[in-house]
This record gives structure tokens, C-alpha cells and sequence, in this order.
């Protein structure tokens, strides 16, 4: 009878072992489909500091919201210093730079393939002063009458390199140069003049109608700028997720994409 008894309890515990087994192996294979299903996959995106609120605001949350398995990363700064970041190794997954100069550079490098590139958006170039202050200015050519201007940098900032051009068609880059504080990039060109530690500025006219503390005087001379503002964008031919990347770049030439960019201020390049 105990013997009877004791092979019924091993039985019973073999039958036990059993479920239990395949229900840990069950469970195990419900939790690593449901891993697959959340993986994410982020890309970078290198893009201008004149683009950071058009992205941070609606264009990466609203592709996020289409793409549920991509997730985008912005670095914002002048265009030059990210090409050099790139070119020093930066994993950027995109590239849009405020000028076609540095896309151009990059495409020379191999970074970027030229069939890639689609040359987006144009911008325009302003003279914007503090909303609360007085002019001494009124327009380009008589910007030397401030005592204190904001440039970007135009070794590494596009707005910076635009605003020598202006001014040099205008024969009065070597005066304004003796007045010039120059910024990093076109956002803190922005800040100064926006909080009155520079008596003008030259920006882009979306960066002007971002802040509620600058006004605009006047648009740059149509003769005195002749390179177009196009804010080129492209994947990098190294990028880890490739197709992901692609994917973001086709999305920024929607309707939908281009209505966003279009009340930022920005104008479509056709």
C-alpha cells in the first residue's frame, strides 16, 4: 500500500514539474515577444539651432506619433559646428543645415550621398532690434550707428556668413566688424538682442518671429545677398538605422510636415 501511495505522490509531482516547466517556458517566450514589440529605435537628427522649435514642438512629436517604433533625438546648434561634430565622429542618424555649404562639404567627404540631399526650405535674412528700445538703426546700411551689433560667427554660423556677404555688398563689413559681439549660433544672436545686450542683430526672419522681445526693421537688400538661405537636409550614409532615417526625411517633405514648417516662418524651396 505505501509503495502504491509513494508512485502516485512521484507521479503527481513529475505532472506537476511538467506544467510548471512549460508554463515558465510560455511565459518566457510571451515576455520576450512582448520586448520585440517595445524596441525602439532612435535616431539622431543634426539640425540647425534656427529649426530647434519647429522640431521640439510639432514636427518630431508628430512623426513619433505615426512612427510608433522610431524615436528622434535632436542636437541643435550652428550648422558648421555640427558638420565638424559629425565629421569627428557625431553618430547622426540626419543632417539639415541652415546653408547648402556645409551640406555640400559633407557631401564631398562621403559622409552624405548627393542623390540624398533635398534642398528643403528658404529662409530670409533680417535686422531685428529690442521691442522695448528706441532705434538708432533703420536698416542695413546704417547699422554702424548702434553701438553694439550680434553676429553669428561666420566662420561656423550660416547667419553669420550671410550677414558678411550683406554687409561686404554693401561696403561696410570692415565698420561693422569693429562693432560686432559674434555668437555661436544664430539662437543666442536671438538672446542678446532680445534682452538688450546687443543693440541690433542679424538673424533669420524665423527666429525673429519665434520671441516677442525683437522686432524687425527690414529684410536684407535684394541685391545685396546672392546666395539664396536653403536649409538642405539628407541621411547619412553611415547611419546604424538607415532606413528609419529615410523614413524621417520622406516624412519631412509631407503636406502635413511642410504646413508645420510654413507657420514657423520658413518658405518651401520649390
Amino acid at each position: 500500500m505505501k509503495k502504491r501511495l509513494l508512485a502516485v505522490l512521484l507521479a503527481g509531482a513529475m505532472v506537476l514539474s511538467i506544467t510548471a516547466c512549460g508554463s515558465s517556458k510560455d511565459s518566457s517566450k510571451s515576455t520576450t515577444e512582448a520586448a520585440k514589440k517595445e524596441e525602439t529605435t532612435t535616431i539622431t537628427l543634426a539640425a540647425a539651432a534656427s529649426l530647434e522649435k519647429c522640431y521640439t514642438e510639432k514636427l518630431i512629436p508628430m512623426f513619433e506619433k505615426g512612427n510608433k517604433g522610431i524615436k528622434v533625438e535632436g542636437s541643435y546648434d550652428s550648422s558648421g559646428k555640427l558638420q565638424s561634430q559629425i565629421e569627428n565622429g557625431m553618430a547622426a542618424d540626419v543632417f539639415m543645415s541652415a546653408a547648402t555649404q556645409q551640406m555640400n562639404n559633407l557631401v564631398k567627404e562621403k559622409y552624405i550621398s548627393k542623390g540624398d540631399v533635398v534642398e528643403l526650405l528658404e529662409n530670409k535674412v533680417v535686422l531685428i532690434v529690442p521691442k522695448k528700445w528706441n532705434a538708432k538703426v533703420s536698416s542695413f546700411q546704417d547699422i554702424t550707428k548702434a553701438d553694439t551689433i550680434a553676429l553669428g560667427d561666420p566662420k561656423s554660423v550660416p547667419a553669420g556668413a550671410y550677414a558678411q556677404e550683406i554687409f561686404t555688398n554693401l561696403k561696410n563689413w570692415n565698420d561693422v566688424k569693429k562693432k560686432a559681439s559674434f555668437g555661436t549660433n544664430v539662437t543666442e544672436v536671438l538672446n542678446w538682442v532680445a534682452k538688450g545686450s546687443a543693440e541690433c542683430g542679424i538673424v533669420y526672419a524665423t527666429d525673429a518671429a519665434s520671441s516677442k522681445d525683437v522686432k524687425v526693421l527690414t529684410e536684407a537688400p535684394a541685391d545685396s545677398l546672392k546666395t539664396p538661405v536653403i536649409y538642405p537636409v539628407a541621411a547619412l550614409k553611415k547611419s546604424k538605422n538607415k532606413d528609419a532615417a529615410d523614413k524621417f526625411v520622406k516624412f519631412l517633405q509631407s503636406e502635413k510636415a511642410l504646413k508645420v514648417f510654413k507657420s514657423y516662418g520658413f518658405t518651401i524651396n520649390k
